[in-house]
């Protein structure tokens, strides 16, 4: 897609599920199927291909539910565009800003019915075989949706793509856990998949790992509601996890409390270095210049003086990601240095103290 130029906004599209050109028109298509026309609750991701099906849901008045991005904060946030809004507004509310400033989260005790699921995919099969970005986040949303009762085998499932993300996909690369989708939107195709699959009815707690329930709150409260009703709730490696982490000088740690590293060791932190900056750049350039790659971070420590900053995400994985996304970022006439950040423990051999960040392979900032 990239090669082609058929990515579009953000890019590259590498590690994400990828906008392409023509993604609006392939949104239209889904006032073609009957199952948008009578849907009154729809759940539509948040990624930038699906902008114009969030703004179509809008606009047709539906109720819209857009997952929170990694299910950091909870599991769904419901659009409320504000009374009289102007198809600008709609617009905005459809973007992922607008999902952050126009909505209120909801939670596992909501009574939430939702008529239609809208996914994004990296790629797709006409047997309606789906693939994501490997972090199994759609999954998980339709696991926890079905545990609520949101959603049942019968709730449609559509993807939007452009026409060269519809391949063969073999049929041994689909596990029981996968979503599967109904209905597949491209700028020149509406395909019906047929798939007959049975969906998860709920988590598959055997498949979610120690690591991902430290990450994840909402799924934790879910998996405590489930075992006070009785359910085998046992993760994929919570019997090794407790294992591993036990010490002859520490006390037996809680099942899935995460690993702790030695003492002095340098641990992967949420953050990234970036060096090389110009003696005259300014805060808000580099931040115009993140948001305009789509990394924007949660916070950014400012160190100008010494040429470098360090932006601090909300996770390993995003920050891996921006990682990627800014290589060969210039200011200036610099070529900015960017490398995910370590923090080191202890007291290091190069004076550092404790929590200071460093880069993993640390460049000259000058």
């Amino acid at each position: 897609m990239e090669s082609q130029n058929i990515a579009d906004f953000p890019r590259p599209v590498h590690h994400r599920i990828p906008n392409f050109k023509g993604s609006y028109r392939a949104c239209q298509n889904i006032k073609d199927l009957e199952v948008f026309a009578r849907a009154q609750e729809v759940k539509v991701d948040p990624d930038k291909p699906l902008e114009g099906m969030r703004l179509l849901a809008l606009q047709s008045k539906k109720m819209l539910l857009v997952p929170t991005p990694r299910l950091r904060t909870g599991l769904f946030n419901r659009i409320t565009p504000p009374p009289g809004a102007t198809k600008g507004v709609l617009r905005k509310c459809a973007t992922s800003q607008g999902v952050r400033n126009y909505s209120v989260p909801v939670g596992l005790d909501s009574r939430v019915l939702v008529d239609l699921v809208m996914v994004g995919s990296v790629a797709v099969s006409e047997k309606g075989w789906r693939i994501g970005k490997g972090e199994g986040y759609a999954d998980l949303e339709y696991a926890m949706m079905a545990s609520m009762g949101a959603v049942s085998q019968g709730t449609p499932v559509v993807t939007i793509v452009h026409d060269c993300q519809v391949v063969d996909i073999p049929d041994v690369l689909v596990e029981d856990h996968d979503l599967t989708v109904d209905y597949i939107l491209t700028p020149t195709r509406v395909i019906t998949t047929g798939c007959t699959r049975p969906r998860p009815a709920g988590v598959m707690w055997s498949k979610v790992s120690c690591e991902m329930m430290g990450r994840i709150p909402i799924l934790r409260s879910l998996r405590s509601r489930e075992k006070q009703a009785g359910k085998d709730v046992t993760l994929q490696d919570e019997h090794q996890h407790a294992v591993e982490t036990r010490s002859p000088h520490t006390a037996p740690p809680r099942p899935c409390d995460p690993l702790q590293p030695e003492v002095g060791e340098d641990v992967p932190s949420n953050s990234v270095y970036v060096g090389n900056l110009p003696g005259d750049a300014r805060v808000s350039e580099l931040k115009r210049a993140l948001g305009e790659r789509g990394v924007a971070p949660l916070r950014l420590t400012w160190q100008g003086p010494q040429h470098r900053a360090f932006l601090h995400y909300p996770d390993p994985a995003e920050a891996q990601r921006a990682v990627s996304c800014l290589q060969g970022l210039h200011l200036g006439a610099n070529t900015l240095r960017v490398a995910l950040a370590r923090q080191q423990r202890t007291r290091d051999l190069t004076g550092g103290h404790a929590g200071e960040l460093h880069p993993v392979s640390r460049p000259s900032d000058l």
